[in-house]
C-alpha cells in the first residue's frame, strides 16, 4: 500500500467533541471509514496524520488502534480527550496531563485483603520477547517530555500515572482508593488499551489529556468538557507543529 511508504502520526480520540477542534483548525480531508470508524487524514507542517473517533471504552480504542496500525503504520500515535483528575494531584478543571504510564485499574484480583493487580495471577496481558506486561504500560519518555513542554504552552499540566477504568469513578471514596492505589492523577476509558496495542506493535505512544472534572462525588455542574477537550486539542496542535517533535520522530525512524 502506497500509505505504508510514508510516514504518518496517528491521532485517537474517543468522542467527537474530542476532536472537532483539530478537525477544523487542520481542515482534515473528509474522513474515511475503515472497520465502521470515521478517520480523518491530514498534513500538518509538512507530517501526515490520521485522526480516528474511536468510541468510548477500551475496545473501541483497541480496535481504532489496530486498524490504524494496520492501514497507515503510523510512527507515532497520539491518544488525546478528556479525563478526570484524582483529588489533591495539582490539577484542576482546564489544566492538561501528561501520561508517563497507563495502568489497567480494573484488572486482577478482589481478595479479604483487598485488590491484587495481574502478577498475583501469573497472567501478563501481553509478552513482548522476554518482558511481560500485567497491568501497566508505559509511554514513550522523549516524547512525553515534549508534549509536557507542548502542553505548558496552553495552560498549566502536570506528567503523572493515568488509570483506565470500565467502570468510571462517582465517589469520593472511589476516587481516593484509586488515585492512593495507583499513585495516579488521572483517569480515563481508553489509554491502557492504546498504550497496550502499541507496545504489541512497537510504536511510540504519547498521552494527552485536559481535565474536565474532578474525580468525585458526581456532580455535572462543576465540570467543562469544552474547555478541557479544547485546550488538549491546542495542546496537541502544539506537540504536533514542535519542532522538538519533528527531531525525536526524525531520530526515532533512523532518519
Amino acid at each position: 500500500m502506497n500509505s505504508r511508504k510514508r510516514r504518518f502520526v496517528g491521532l485517537i480520540s474517543s468522542v467527537p467533541v474530542e476532536g472537532e477542534f483539530l478537525v477544523q483548525s487542520l481542515r482534515l480531508a473528509p474522513k474515511r471509514v475503515l472497520g465502521n470508524l470515521p478517520f480523518y487524514p491530514g498534513r500538518v507542517r509538512g507530517k501526515e496524520i490520521v485522526l480516528s473517533i474511536s468510541g468510548i471504552g477500551k475496545t473501541n480504542a483497541a480496535h481504532a488502534t489496530a486498524l490504524l496500525v494496520q492501514t497507515y503504520s503510523p510512527s507515532l500515535i497520539i491518544n488525546f480527550g478528556i479525563g478526570g483528575a484524582y483529588p489533591g494531584k495539582g490539577l484542576k478543571v482546564g489544566d492538561i496531563a501528561v501520561a508517563t504510564k497507563e495502568i489497567y485499574a480494573d484488572e486482577g484480583v478482589q481478595l479479604k485483603d483487598g485488590y491484587h493487580p495481574l502478577e498475583l495471577l501469573g497472567l501478563p496481558l501481553l509478552k513482548v520477547r522476554r518482558k511481560r506486561f500485567f497491568n501497566q504500560f508505559p509511554l514513550d519518555r522523549q516524547l512525553t517530555r515534549a508534549a509536557l513542554r507542548s502542553a505548558r504552552n496552553v495552560a498549566d499540566a502536570k506528567p503523572g500515572t493515568f488509570t483506565t477504568v470500565s467502570l468510571c469513578t462517582g465517589t469520593n471514596k472511589r476516587a481516593k482508593e484509586l488515585g492512593e492505589r495507583f499513585d495516579a492523577v488521572c483517569e480515563n476509558m481508553e489509554g491502557a488499551a492504546i498504550a497496550h496495542l502499541c507496545c504489541l506493535y512497537g510504536i511510540p505512544c504519547v498521552e494527552i489529556r485536559g481535565i474536565s472534572n474532578i474525580v468525585e462525588g458526581r456532580n455535572l455542574s462543576k465540570w467543562d468538557i469544552g474547555l478541557a477537550a479544547e485546550n488538549c486539542q491546542k495542546a496537541v496542535l502544539e506537540f504536533l507543529t514542535s519542532r522538538e517533535t519533528e527531531d525525536l520522530l526524525a531520530g526515532k525512524s533512523g532518519a
